[in-house]
């Protein structure tokens, strides 16, 4: 924790000094340099381009290329900073054109979703502690195949073969154990489901044998390790997913940027 806050409090110390230098450089150099925009453009694209090499950082971990923490630190206070460049470049006015609009959105959701994984990175990992711990994503189907197969032994060939547990598991808990349920409200921190689900085979208790009663004890325990699972399923795919809007749009707005190179010195002949 001491450490996080030292991370914390130096790199926010180090954003808010650069981003006020640059806006001194802004203000003593603009009106005397012609070519000012040029120039707060190719340093707005070194930081782009070095806020990209982290994902080439990630998939090249036998390289001695310095810690990954220290690449993140880098990554989350850089983009910080690129935000501020971004607006000294626009001299602080709305972008016009449609193409420079479209750069501007390209560039305000990449932004805006390195935001959301910077808090999503913070927040489920936490939470995905409080609930055993990590489970692989890779192998949460086959986990909850097994679940199944226990259950549906229990349910449809137990040791009574009770009709009224084989009829509560053909209503209630197939659909339930047949795959991930509950996305949106596990990302809510509900358990309103399970709850009622863990009721109602509560319930069921009072119209069977003691040996059957074992049996719904049994489904109990499965029910609530499948809703465990599907706990881990949601966060752990909200991680990834966000990664397929992340990544894509970087790249998109590395395109356009390029792009938008090209047609400012074609058009402009380049700084005069």
């Amino acid at each position: 924790m001491k450490r996080f806050r030292k991370q914390f409090w130096l790199g926010t110390l180090t954003l808010l000094v650069a981003s006020l230098g640059a806006l001194r450089v802004q203000r003593d150099w603009q009106p005397r340099l012609p070519g000012y925009a040029y120039v707060s453009g190719w340093v707005l694209l070194g930081f782009m381009l070095l806020l990209a090499l982290f994902n080439a950082r990630k998939k090249l971990p036998f390289l001695p290329l310095g810690r990954a923490e220290t690449w993140l630190q880098i990554h989350i206070y850089g983009g910080f900073f690129t935000v501020v460049l971004f607006l000294i470049h626009l001299n602080f006015r709305p972008p016009r054109g449609g193409f420079e609009i479209t750069l501007a959105l390209l560039f305000g959701v990449v932004s805006l979703s390195g935001i959301v994984g910077l808090v999503l990175s913070r927040v489920l990992p936490r939470r995905l502690q409080t609930r055993g711990g990590e489970v692989l994503y890779e192998k949460i189907p086959g986990i909850r195949h097994g679940l199944r197969l226990q259950a549906e032994k229990l349910a449809l060939a137990g040791p009574a073969g009770s009709p009224i547990i084989a009829e509560f598991y053909a209503r209630r808990l197939a659909d339930f154990l047949s795959g991930p349920q509950n996305f949106w409200l596990h990302l809510q921190e509900s358990r309103r489901p399970i709850t009622q689900l863990l009721a109602d085979l509560s319930d069921l208790r009072s119209h069977v044998t003691e040996t059957d009663a074992k049996v719904l004890d049994e489904l109990a325990e499965l029910a609530r390790q499948k809703d465990g699972l599907d706990y881990h399923y949601a966060l752990q795919s909200s991680l990834k997913l966000w990664l397929f809007v992340h990544l894509p749009f970087t790249y998109g707005l590395l395109l356009f940027t390029f792009w938008h190179i090209v047609l400012v010195y074609a058009y402009s002949g380049g700084a005069q």
